[in-house]
């Protein structure tokens, strides 16, 4: 029983009461934190003096930045204070319900740092069999650490933004000199982010995942495979991932996977002492990719090879701290499968064997215009469903200057 009316707040849907995932809504009276509850959101802001006067000041605020730096035990109660009121049979003094697709989603929290990892051993071997046709396809460090770059935060933007095409220095074949313009292999990838909280700290070991990490989102990092193949030589990519990347406007809680947690798929060598897990923390998540409505691939993260709490513990080893607001993500995720590939330079592996879209296009690399949908959920608790919110966006023709 619950005073929320909506037909998809039941455990057999991605977003009932077993998920409550937080976000930020645009409203006539501004920004407001919100739960969503089915296909609605309840904001936090007119209810807050149910939750008591230390969470209502955490919940009254126009973005999820001071309930991030709240930390681990104001997530917890915050969290229970809200699984007591959905289950309640009378709606509490204030409370309103919102369609979420009426509402504009806005960036939930302010974006302090952004890295993104490489940790999908079948995307990182195809990659290197692409690009690398003669050599080993991982080189010698890949299965020691979780490999990352630092991105650029300032252009970490919520599902549904644009994406203009980017402009960069790319190689037309034959010709050592470089040209500059519109990138010609736009792609997606398929991701899941975490967003970190708490207070500063250093060297968190991987069984302090949870007092540190929030919440998950998925992540859609856009990437330009021409300008990126003549920039990395020899450092990491740069203006071929810096100009988007886009995330989901809701933030799935963490407490609400402990029924998804799958071990990670196994090392054969001994791992150095900070990265070594005393309990899994592999996810079971199921995602899907589609372009243009056409479902291109279904990469499953269980197969990641570097867990996200592997990762906290690796970008914090050397004396980095993790901060309120900092978000990683998990790099590419592709399966076994050729159907489980995460991106576009493996689904045509490097643009010699395109897809076919539903309307019988092909493609492959992104055309202005087209759509990119990322959804995903997990297990839950007595066979129930956990979901998490879409992350789109739709390419723009280059801006031209």
């Amino acid at each position: 029983m619950s005073w929320i009316e909506d037909p998809e707040f039941t455990p057999e849907h991605p977003f009932g009461p077993q998920t409550l995932p937080y976000g930020v809504l645009g409203t006539a009276s501004g920004p407001t934190v919100a739960v969503r509850v089915g296909r609605h959101a309840v904001p936090l802001r007119g209810i807050a003096d149910e939750f008591g006067p230390r969470l209502s000041e955490l919940v009254g605020a126009p973005n999820l930045d001071p309930l991030l730096a709240a930390g681990r035990p104001a997530w917890d109660e915050l969290r229970e204070r809200l699984l007591g009121l959905v289950h309640a049979d009378r709606a509490p003094a204030g409370a309103e319900l919102l369609r979420t697709d009426w509402h504009t989603q806005l960036l939930p929290f302010t974006v302090s740092d952004f890295v993104d990892f490489y940790s999908s051993r079948h995307h990182a071997e195809n990659v290197g069999r692409i690009f690398r046709r003669e050599a080993e396809p991982l080189l010698p460090n890949w299965t020691h650490l979780p490999v990352a770059y630092h991105g650029r935060s300032g252009t970490v933007a919520v599902s549904g933004t644009d994406i203009p095409r980017p402009s960069g220095q790319r190689r037309v074949s034959g010709d050592p000199t470089p040209v500059f313009g519109p990138t010609r292999r736009l792609d997606f990838e398929a991701e899941v982010g975490f967003v970190c909280g708490g207070e500063p700290t250093e060297q968190v070991s991987p069984d302090e995942f949870t007092e540190h990490v929030f919440g998950v989102v998925l992540v859609n990092d856009w990437s330009a495979r021409d300008v990126q193949a003549w920039e990395y030589q020899p450092l990491g990519p740069f203006l071929a991932k810096s100009f988007a990347t886009s995330i989901s406007g809701w933030i799935t809680p963490v407490e609400a996977l402990e029924h998804a947690r799958v071990p990670t798929t196994g090392y054969d060598h001994e791992l150095q002492d900070y990265l070594v897990e005393k309990q899994p923390w592999g996810l079971d998540l199921r995602m899907e990719v589609r372009c243009n409505d056409t479902l291109l691939s279904t990469p499953p993260f269980r197969e990641m090879y570097w867990s996200p709490a592997q990762q906290l513990a690796h970008m914090t080893v050397n004396g980095s701290p993790v901060r309120a607001g900092d978000l990683f993500a998990s790099g590419t995720v592709s399966g076994p499968e050729v159907g489980q590939r995460g991106c576009l330079l493996e689904l045509t592996w490097g643009g010699a064997d395109p897809v076919t879209l539903a309307d019988g296009e092909q493609r492959t690399f992104l055309q202005d215009g087209d759509r990119v949908l990322l959804s995903a959920t997990a297990p839950g608790e007595d066979g129930s469903v956990v979901g998490f919110g879409d992350v789109a966006g739709t390419i723009l023709p280059a801006v031209r200057r």
